[in-house]
């Protein structure tokens, strides 16, 4: 692969742009009302996915521009076929430091040691709650021992730290503290997410403020500031022993846009700049014109020249109709 002298990528506030969500899928085997609502049909046609050699050779360029983490995302990444392969070739990429996959864990049983072989980090694991019907509303499926069964398949196969994401809405606000104790007896960094507005059925779902549950936690459980390693947007507190630790990521009471590092794309090729905004770029539309590699770089900077100042969750809560699915998570 050619080489290109070229500045790193540094957007137009300042911010090194090291971070890539890679959605290799918008299909999931569950329904999550804050991402794909029941009756759903607009999934993207199989043949505009990015095939492996378009990812491999994006992500390449990428990554001679300063990328250093990308984080395997859905729809549910466990559903592309072969996608211990992508993260095999993936894993080889010259400048990628930190490769990991978000998953809600309902085939992770069967494939937890062959994607650490494969050169996967770390694995964060969506899990809303402990109560068997609880996980059936949210999720739509009955999944919670499969669930539990991938996060123990993780453990054994060496992962650490296993990351469990809980989106905290009406629903589960009552199952936090079992979610913390739960986490902390297995040693997993448990990540607390406040619900996005994204599309009508997540707004419908009653969004959660964090910061009461943050102070509330911090005075139960005795938890005191930590930080840790990584470029994502959790805030962080931990057990005094250093053995547990949870993070709360905050996008609508106190958002991280200052400090965002990070561009997502969909598995049709478009680069979303933000989560909550509609600037974008399409890769595919340019790599299947014949792009040069060159063309390509000069394109990654005419995105990142993109990239807003922050989103308008709060100002404009109802500005984005597109589910989460369709962005990557």
């Amino acid at each position: 692969m050619a080489k290109f002298i070229t500045p790193q990528l540094v957007d137009r506030f300042g911010r090194h742009i090291n971070y890539l969500r890679l959605s290799v899928t918008d299909r999931c085997d569950l329904r999550c009302a804050y991402c794909i609502p029941e009756g759903f049909k607009g999934f993207e046609e199989p043949e505009h996915w990015l095939d492996f050699d378009e990812i491999e050779r994006l992500l390449g360029l990428f990554a001679g521009l300063g990328l250093k983490r990308v984080r395997l995302t859905g729809g549910e990444p466990l559903l592309r076929r072969d996608v211990v392969g992508l993260c095999r070739r993936l894993a080889r990429l010259p400048g990628i430091e930190d490769l990991s996959m978000s998953t809600n864990a309902t085939q992770l049983a069967d494939v937890a040691m062959a994607l650490r072989q494969a050169g996967v980090h770390r694995l964060n694991v969506s899990l809303d709650s402990l109560r068997r019907e609880a996980v059936a509303r949210i999720n739509g499926r009955d999944v919670l021992p499969r669930v539990l069964a991938g996060l123990e398949a993780s453990a054994a196969a060496g992962f650490s730290p296993i990351k469990v994401n809980m989106v905290v809405m009406q629903e589960n606000a009552a199952d936090v503290d079992d979610m913390v104790a739960f986490c902390m007896e297995r040693g997993y960094v448990l990540r607390l997410i406040e619900l996005m507005p994204m599309g009508d059925t997540a707004r419908r779902m009653g969004y959660v403020d964090l910061q009461p549950v943050k102070t509330r936690l911090q005075a139960r459980f005795g938890l005191v500031d930590r930080m840790l390693p990584g470029g994502g947007p959790a805030r962080y507190l931990g057990s005094t022993d250093g053995r547990f630790s949870v993070g709360f990521i905050t996008p609508l009471s106190q958002h991280f846009c200052a400090t965002c590092n990070r561009v997502r794309l969909t598995v049709d090729g478009v680069l979303h700049l933000c989560l909550g905004q509609e600037e974008r770029l399409d890769f595919r539309a340019l790599m299947r014109a014949g792009a040069s590699d060159a063309e390509l770089v000069q394109a990654i900077h005419r995105a990142i020249d993109l990239k807003p100042e922050r989103h308008e969750f709060q100002e404009q809560p109802r500005k984005l109709v597109r589910f989460m699915n369709m962005t990557g998570g």
